[in-house]
């Protein structure tokens, strides 16, 4: 009888805590999607590719224009820095965008594992949030190695920003409009738009321009490589803007989960 006391307390103990299983779930369920990105070489060119390109070229279209008296820094090191910011965000967009519209194999192997609706939400976030790191260390490499940058540490920290912002917005574009074609043409124009008038390149008096999702990445990485220097308030109002596209994800998806169209 205690032998078999011994054995059951045995294996009472040894078992895995509830939310440990739940974090081995989402880990399996983040590299499951890892994986499933990483078959297509399209995507790992465009993680390797696609930021030398940008940063490179921004900065030798922004040679030749003009220096006006608004501009923080000459106008070719603005172009690189802009051009980080875009190739990190519109990167991580197309990845959340495809997460969406393309994970459904990869999906439906892990719900055939019993993994719920909560759990194929937090691995495919989990995935947008893992990509857009890697984007944004790329991004940075590249451009640490054209531009001096005064604080690294907080300048990737608004590059990942920057980049986690625009992985929820093509997450709430694939949730909403599930067309690879016409997610990824709502996308370019969206980040194309947001990038210009939240860069600095042009001077734009106007409180709207608050509204944008670049704006405050924007203006934090700036100040971050230029000047050494990060702004709470700036720091926290891009937060806060992160915790409300997060809201509108998750309202997205359980209203399309709840309708049987997807996800």
């Amino acid at each position: 009888m205690s032998g078999g006391a011994t054995a059951s307390g045995g294996d009472t103990a040894g078992s895995p805590p509830a939310d440990r299983t739940r974090r081995d779930r989402l880990a399996a369920g983040v590299l499951a999607h890892v994986r499933e990105f990483l078959r297509e070489p399209v995507h790992v060119v465009l993680l390797l590719a696609l930021p030398p390109l940008v940063v490179e070229g921004y900065g030798r279209a922004m040679a030749s224009f003009p220096e006006f008296p608004y501009m923080t820094a000459v106008p070719t090191t603005l172009g690189r820095i802009n051009g980080a910011v875009f190739a990190a965000a519109f990167l991580a967009g197309l990845i959340g965008l495809f997460q969406v519209v393309s994970a459904v194999q990869a999906d439906g192997r892990l719900a055939v594992c019993g993994f719920s609706r909560a759990e194929l939400f937090g691995a495919r976030l989990g995935t947008v949030a893992a990509v857009s790191v890697g984007s944004a260390v790329v991004t940075f490499a590249t451009l640490w190695w054209r531009v001096d940058v005064a604080a690294p540490a907080a300048a990737f920290g608004a590059l990942v920003l920057a980049a986690l912002t625009y992985g929820l917005i093509g997450v709430l574009i694939g949730t909403v409009l599930p067309r690879e074609l016409e997610g990824a043409l709502v996308l370019v124009f969206v980040a194309d738009f947001d990038d210009f008038l939240a860069s600095g390149v042009v001077d734009v008096d106007s409180p709207i321009v608050t509204l944008l999702p670049l704006h405050y990445p924007h203006a934090l990485f700036r100040s971050a490589v230029l000047e050494g220097a990060v702004a709470t308030d700036e720091a926290l109002a891009g937060l806060a803007y992160l915790g409300v596209l997060f809201a509108l994800v998750l309202g997205a998806y359980v209203r399309v989960a709840n309708g049987g169209e997807g996800a």
